[in-house]
This record gives C-alpha cells, structure tokens and sequence, in this order.
C-alpha cells in the first residue's frame, strides 16, 4: 500500500470515532496494553506531559511543545483531530511524521494488531508512541483523545498532568453532568504527579480535589492566581498578553480564549520546572534565564508545531478567519469575539456534527450575519438542510450548501472588501476548508 492506501486503510478498517461516532470507540485499555507490551513500552524511553479536557488541549499542546523546542529539547507532539493530513497527528519538533514510516508501521503491523480488532485510535497512539522512540525524543506532549481515565493514552506516568477546562461534550460516553465528565478527565491524575487545572467551577473542581488528594498529587487551579493577567487581540492575528511574571508577551494564536490557555501552559512548565528535570524552561525564581526561550516559543507557535485552526486568519480583503470552536463551551467565547468584529458585513460558512449541542451552539450566533449552512465530508456531520432548518428556528436565516468548499466560493463571491467570512462550527468543517484554502 502507499500513504494514501494505508490511510484509508486506518480509516476504514479500524473503528474511528472521529468518522463513526460512538461506535468507533472502543473502552478500556486491554488492546492499548497488549500493543504496548509489544511494541516493548516505548512511552518509557522518553519524559512524557498529559494534557486533557473540553476545550483548549491542543492549543495548550501546542504552546508547551512550541516553549520546550525552545529550550532545545527534542519534542515529541500527539494531538488529533488532524484538520488536512494524517501526519498533523504525530509530530517532531513541528515535523509531521513521514508518510514512509507509517506505510512501514502498518505493513510491519498489522498481523499482529488486526486479530485484536483495535480502534483508528489504539493503533495511532500505539504508532506515535513507538516513532518518538525510534526517533529518540526528550520529551513528548500527550493530549487525550476522548476523556481520560479510560483514553488509550492514559498508559503513561507523566512529568504533569494538565485539565484545561470542563464543559459539556461527548455526553453519551463520559456523563450528563460536568461532575461525571470532571471524573472521568480526572482519571488522568497519577500517584505523586503534580496536575494543574485550568479552569474549574464549584461542580468540577470538588471532583480534582478529591481526586489529587486520593492520588497524593500536589494540585494547582491555574485560574486562582493567573500568571496571564490581561489579552488583547493584535489587528495582525494572534494576542498581545500582560503576564505577572514575564513581563509582555505576543501570541501568534489567535482567539480570546487563549488567554486561559496561556495560563494553563505557564503553570504546566512552571510545574516541570520546579521538579528540576527541565532546567532551561522558564520559571519566576529564574525568569532571565528562559525569558528569550519562552517569548520565542509563544510567539512562533504555529511556525514550531504547525498549529492550525485557532481563530486563523487565512486571507485579507475581505478578512477570512477558520476556527475549529464545535461545541458549546467553545461558542461562548467564539460569540464574544464575533460581537468584536468591526465589518461592514459577515458571513459564516457553518456545519457541525451530529452528537454536538446544536441548539446550544444555534443560541449563541449572531443574528445580523449571513449564513452558508454546509456539511463537512464526515459521516458524522449533520446534512446541511437539517443544520438550516434548527437554524430558522432561532430565527437565523440562510443558504444551504453541499459542501464546504461551495459554501466558501458563495460567501467568497457575495463578499465585499471591508466585510468579514467566518469558518466553523466543526473541526471537520474547518479541515475541508483549510484542504483547499491553501
């Protein structure tokens, strides 16, 4: 097979979440263990970081390896979805993993996985893991795929196990209430392993707490005394940040949001510098030191790690923005931050999947827009009639489009110069548009 041939491969024979829903997921760890066991526990050869939560992983995935290859580590990256390619997946030092070594892994492989019947996920974690040690990594930031406790990443003993924030999502697997969801992302906290937590509220954080004291790990709410005191977008893309520690910095992601993300990564390094394991990283006791290290690598996040999606500029004149926002909690400050636009008129180019909050999300658009309702090229995605139909009755009117790609060239061509198009809804939205966008 070629990469094209072993990418459908891993698509279509191996249960994908991200394609099939909740029947793409397959609980527990017994597969992740006996392909561990085989590939001869590669997560053991390298310092490992966990990240999980609603929103804001990969962006505070991003940003900490983005700081750490500043610092001269060599950095291994596994975050998902990928938008374009396969390869976004599994990194090193921004570098996607080559299209050989994944032909390679699964000719070599698949006699032994296949009788296991293991999910798209099992399989690429089992991968990423093994081609960071081949690779010989320092040091690689794990983000969780779907929850925590039961997430075939959750095999590894970290250096800190970071929660970003809880919100509502994939309610049918992790829980109806942000309490259920909380215990199950909080199943990634280890014996003795410091864990920060970006944002909690007076549901969710009786359940870290609980959970830290449990696991005798020394805990750390980055919110209650924030490092990142103020944020404010640069009219050239990205955040132009006031620290208490490190004085000004400039982002190069873009969206309000990241001012918490930001926070959440400072205290993520904070943590790994204060065990002494990463001496160049940046801490307030030794700021001068990793001041350089730290402005380089937040303000070249994208350029490092090959971040994309976040509040992305993609063209000027009309101004294009993408942003992979798809659920509820992430639509809270998308919403802010559209009311923010100054434009003479905006279109959104809108889809989401099935088992999102729909209506949620439909309450929170702006309604003096123009909209091109469409579908991403997943099975999961809602069929663009339907996406227009729950949109009138929030009284949000538009057109209907087949796909993403048409959508955009109706929004592209309605457009004039000084109006503003917007991009999302989904991750998949965001993927098909950014195929062909570049």
């Amino acid at each position: 097979m070629n990469y094209r041939e072993t990418c459908e491969y891993l698509y279509n024979q191996t249960p994908m979440f991200e394609q099939q829903g909740i029947s793409g997921y397959k609980e527990g760890l017994d597969n992740t263990l006996a392909l561990d066991e085989h590939f001869g526990h590669p997560h053991l050869s390298y310092a490992t970081i966990h990240v999980a939560g609603t929103n804001g992983k990969g962006s505070v995935s991003h940003s900490i390896a983005s700081v750490l290859q500043e610092c001269g580590y060599r950095v291994g990256l596994y975050t998902s979805p990928h938008l374009a390619d396969f390869s976004e997946r599994i990194r090193i030092n921004g570098t996607p993993i080559s299209q050989d070594y994944v032909v390679n892994f699964v000719d070599n492989e698949r006699a032994f996985f296949e009788p296991l019947h293991p999910s798209f996920f099992e399989v690429t974690t089992a991968m990423a893991f093994k081609y960071f040690k081949d690779n010989n990594v320092d040091i690689a930031v794990i983000e969780v795929g779907l929850g925590g406790r039961l997430d075939c990443t959750n095999i590894i003993t970290p250096l800190v196990s970071v929660i970003t924030n809880i919100s509502y999502d994939h309610t049918q697997l992790l829980g109806d209430t942000l309490a259920k969801i909380a215990a199950e992302k909080a199943g990634i906290i280890k014996k003795g392993v410091p864990v920060v937590i970006g944002h909690a509220d007076a549901e969710t954080r009786p359940v870290f707490e609980a959970k830290a004291r449990e696991m005798e790990a020394p805990i750390v709410f980055a919110e209650d005394e924030p490092c990142v005191i103020q944020a404010e977008p640069r009219p050239e893309g990205g955040m132009h940040y006031k620290t208490t520690f490190f004085g000004t910095l400039n982002g190069d992601l873009g969206g309000i949001y990241q001012k918490e993300n930001l926070n959440t990564a400072l205290f993520a390094l904070y943590a790994i510098g204060k065990q002494g394991y990463l001496s160049e990283c940046p801490t307030p006791e030794s700021k001068e030191k990793g001041l350089y290290e730290l402005e380089e690598g937040i303000s070249h996040v994208i350029e490092k790690t090959g971040l994309l999606g976040r509040w992305q500029i993609v063209k000027e004149n009309p101004r294009v923005v993408c942003d992979t926002g798809h659920n509820v909690g992430g639509w809270q400050y998308l919403s802010q931050q559209l009311q923010q636009v100054s434009c003479h008129q905006m279109h959104i180019i809108f889809g989401m999947v099935g088992d999102k909050d729909i209506n949620g999300v439909m309450e929170l658009l702006p309604k003096n827009a123009t909209y091109y309702f469409t579908k991403a090229n997943s099975s999961r995605a809602l069929n663009e009639q339907v996406v227009r139909t729950l949109a009138l009755k929030h009284g949000i009117e538009g057109q209907s489009f087949p796909t993403v790609r048409e959508a955009f060239e109706a929004a592209y061509k309605n457009a004039q110069k000084d109006d503003f198009i917007f991009v999302g809804g989904s991750s998949y939205v965001v993927g098909d548009f950014l195929k062909f966008s570049f």
